[in-house]
C-alpha cells in the first residue's frame, strides 16, 4: 500500500470540500476498519504507510480579509478576524447538508481560501467497529489493540472552544466549528449506546420529556401521521425498529408492541420526513446528570432546538393541576453545569421560542387572551439536583420568594443552559402534576386522571410549537448564544 500523503488542495466550491472530505474519510475508515479485521484474524501488524491513513480529513479556511463587510444579520456563517480557521471532520457524507449550510454563505459573502486534506489526529479504532462484536472470539484483549492501532484518547476530546478556554489571540490555527471530529465520535457512539437508535435517525427539531406516557402519545401521534396525509414517511423506534408508511395499521402495531424499549436508559422516537425536518422524542427519565448527558451527545448533531416538555410542581396559589408554565427565566441549583457556566450567569429567553410555544398553546387549546392566561403561566422555573427539596423548605422560601419562581422541577434549567453553553436554541413548556407547598401531592388515582387529561394535549403543543419554529428556521439560530470568540459554523 503506497505511503499517504499530507498535502491540502484547494477546493472552489462548497461541493468540491464536501466531496473531497467524504473521499478522505472514506478512505481512512476502510483501510483502519480493513486493517483491524486482519489483524483479529491473522495478527497481522499495519505498517507505517497504513498508519498514516488512519487520520480524519481536516477542513481549513483561509480568511484573506479584502475589506468586505458583510450585511447579513445571520448569527452564523462568519469570520470575525483574519487568520485561518481548521477542523478535523467526521462522517462527511452524513454531514453533508449541515456542511454546505455552513460553507455556502461563507464563501459567497467572504473571500477565503478553503483547503481539504488528511490531518494529524488519528482515527480510535472503536469509532469503525460497527456491531461491537467483531472482538468476540478474536481473542484478543481491547489493550491489546490499543497498543497495535489508534485508540481513543479522552483527553483530546473536550468542549473547550464551546467553554471559551482558548485564547484566540494566541492559537493557530483557530476552530471552524465548536466540535471536531473526535468529539464528535465519542458522541455519536454515546448517542447510540443511550438511545437504543442509530444516530442517523436523530431529527433535527428535538422534544425531551421526562416521563414515559409521553412516548406513548408520540407513538400514537406517529401512527396518525403515517397513517394520514402529512410529511412524514417512517417512525423509527428504540433498537432501530422501523415503522413504514403504507403498512396496515395492525403490522404498525405488532412491530411497536415488540419493541423492547426498557433496554436503553434514554430511549428515542424519530418521526422522520422527506424534506429532513423530522421530529425525535428522547425520554431522558429524571435528573439533571441525565438531562446533560444526553444533551452533551445530541449538540454534536447540530439540532435547530430542543424543547423540555415535562412535568413540575407548581409553586403558586392561582395554579391547578394540568396549568402549563413557560419558562421566561431559570433558576439553576442543579450543581451540575456551575464549573464550566457559573449559575449567575443569565440564561436569554429566545423570542423565536417562546413566541411559537405561546402560539401553539393557543393553538392546540383553542384559548387565548385571558381564558389562556389561566392555565399557562410564564416565569421563573427553579431546576434542582434533589427530588426531596421540599425536606428544606424552611431554608429555600426566602430564596424561591426572591427569585419569584413559578414551578420546579429537576431538568429544564440544565436543558437551557446546555442550549446557551452549546449554542442550541432551546425552550421549556412543562405541565403541573403537583403542588407540594399547598398539599397537593401526587396520589396514585390524581395522578392517573391528571396524565389522562393532559399528557397528549401537552405533547401537542410542542409538536405544534416546533413546527412553527421550521417555518421561521432562518431567524432562530439567535445572535444571543454568540460570544466574542465564535467559530464560523454554528
Amino acid at each position: 500500500m503506497k505511503a499517504c500523503s499530507d498535502d491540502f488542495i484547494i477546493a472552489h466550491t462548497p461541493e468540491e470540500a464536501v466531496d473531497r472530505l467524504a473521499a478522505l474519510h472514506q478512505e481512512a475508515t476502510g483501510a483502519l476498519s480493513h486493517a483491524l479485521k486482519r489483524y483479529l484474524k491473522e495478527r497481522i501488524r499495519p505498517d507505517a504507510s497504513e498508519h498514516c491513513l488512519f487520520r480524519y480529513p481536516e477542513l481549513r479556511l483561509t480568511y484573506l480579509c479584502q475589506g468586505e463587510v458583510p450585511t447579513t444579520v445571520r448569527a452564523y456563517a462568519k469570520v470575525q478576524v483574519p487568520g485561518t480557521y481548521a477542523i478535523t471532520v467526521t462522517q462527511p457524507a452524513a454531514f453533508r447538508k449541515y456542511l454546505l449550510e455552513q460553507l455556502r454563505p461563507l464563501m459567497n459573502d467572504f473571500t477565503l481560501r478553503v483547503e481539504v486534506g488528511r490531518s494529524q489526529q488519528n482515527i480510535p479504532y472503536p469509532y469503525v467497529v460497527d456491531g461491537g462484536d467483531e472482538l468476540a472470539g478474536s481473542g484478543v484483549t481491547a489493550a491489546e489493540l490499543a497498543r497495535v492501532f489508534p485508540s481513543t484518547d479522552l483527553s483530546a476530546a473536550t468542549d473547550g472552544t464551546a467553554d471559551g478556554l482558548y485564547d484566540w489571540e494566541n492559537i493557530d490555527p483557530l476552530p471552524l466549528a465548536l466540535f471536531d471530529a473526535a468529539r464528535t465520535d465519542f458522541s455519536l457512539k454515546r448517542i447510540q449506546h443511550y438511545t437504543g437508535s442509530d444516530w442517523r435517525h436523530v431529527q433535527p427539531w428535538i422534544l425531551l420529556t421526562n416521563y414515559h406516557r409521553y412516548v406513548d402519545q408520540f407513538i400514537r401521534h406517529g401512527l396518525d401521521m403515517l397513517v394520514g396525509d402529512s410529511r412524514f414517511t417512517r417512525m423509527v423506534l428504540p433498537g432501530n425498529v422501523v415503522v413504514e408508511r403504507g403498512m396496515a395499521e395492525g403490522e404498525m402495531q405488532a412491530v411497536i408492541e415488540n419493541v423492547v424499549w426498557h433496554r436503553y436508559q434514554m430511549p428515542a422516537y424519530h418521526l422522520q420526513a422527506a424534506d429532513g425536518h423530522g421530529i425525535t422524542l428522547v425520554n431522558i427519565g429524571v435528573g439533571p446528570s441525565n438531562a446533560k448527558n444526553i444533551t452533551d451527545h445530541l449538540a454534536v448533531l447540530r439540532p435547530h432546538c430542543w424543547l423540555m416538555i415535562g412535568h413540575c410542581g407548581g409553586l403558586r396559589q392561582s395554579q391547578t393541576i394540568g396549568d402549563y408554565v413557560l419558562a421566561h427565566a431559570y433558576m439553576r441549583r442543579d450543581g451540575i453545569l456551575d464549573r464550566v457556566l457559573p449559575p449567575h450567569i443569565p440564561l436569554p429567553a429566545l423570542a423565536e421560542v417562546q413566541q411559537a410555544l405561546q402560539e401553539a398553546a393557543k393553538l392546540v387549546t383553542g384559548e387565548e387572551g385571558d381564558e389562556l392566561k389561566k392555565r399557562l403561566r410564564t416565569g421563573t422555573v427553579l431546576t434542582y439536583d434533589d427530588r426531596n427539596w421540599e425536606l428544606r423548605w424552611a431554608q429555600e422560601r426566602p430564596l424561591i420568594n426572591l427569585s419569584r419562581a413559578v414551578a420546579v422541577d429537576m431538568e429544564s434549567g440544565t436543558i437551557a443552559a446546555q442550549g446557551y453553553r452549546l449554542r442550541v436554541p432551546y425552550g421549556t413548556l412543562l405541565c403541573v402534576s403537583d403542588k407540594p407547598l399547598h398539599s397537593e401531592i401526587k396520589l396514585p388515582g390524581a395522578a392517573g386522571a391528571f396524565y389522562e387529561r393532559a399528557v397528549t394535549q401537552h405533547l401537542h403543543i410542542g409538536i405544534a410549537a416546533l413546527e412553527l419554529m421550521r417555518s421561521q428556521l432562518n431567524s432562530l439560530h439567535s445572535r444571543k448564544l454568540r460570544s466574542f470568540d465564535e467559530p464560523p459554523f454554528r
